[in-house]
């Protein structure tokens, strides 16, 4: 299994638009997003997010957040496990809260599932996105499943 890790921040007219454009920022913008639960195969490869074929179904981790109150901070956190026989994903999101919080509690959650299944944690990654909002603001954090079906050329 090949998965990327993205993040992207970005401010719109209106929610939805701050959030297409975060996506956009994250280079997911121009694909169909699928959310799906947290499981990985063993020894997923993280690899570099190729290009996407527009219009693409693409199942995904998805952690995001926007928010229209200018001051706040916003943060949107992803944490990663992956191990031998498998691996596990967890998302966070936090609106005025201190980041490394944000990400002690993805750590947490995501080695209590590693844990859970007795599985030992080879490689563990944080990817996050944060912004102060100046009017209206989406920040995201994704794990995007890879197959050749969805890349482009």
């Amino acid at each position: 299994m090949k998965i990327a890790i993205v993040s992207g921040k970005d401010e719109g007219p209106t929610k939805l638009n701050a959030f297409d454009n975060a996506l956009t920022d994250a280079g997911i913008g121009d694909v169909n997003l699928i959310k799906v639960s947290s499981m990985l195969s063993g020894n997923a490869e993280i690899k570099a997010l190729p290009k996407l074929k527009a219009g693409a179904m693409v199942n995904c981790v998805l952690s995001e957040i926007t928010s229209n109150n200018p001051g706040d901070e916003i943060a949107a956190v992803i944490a990663v496990a992956i191990g031998d026989k498998l691996g596990c994903v967890v998302e966070t999101t936090g609106i005025n809260k201190e980041l490394n919080d944000l990400i002690d509690e993805a750590k947490m959650m995501v080695e209590y599932m590693m844990e859970k299944r007795g599985v030992e944690i080879k490689d563990l990654i944080v990817e996050y996105s944060t912004t102060t909002v100046e009017s209206i603001a989406s920040v995201v954090a994704s794990v995007v499943y890879l197959n050749d079906d969805i890349i482009e050329g």
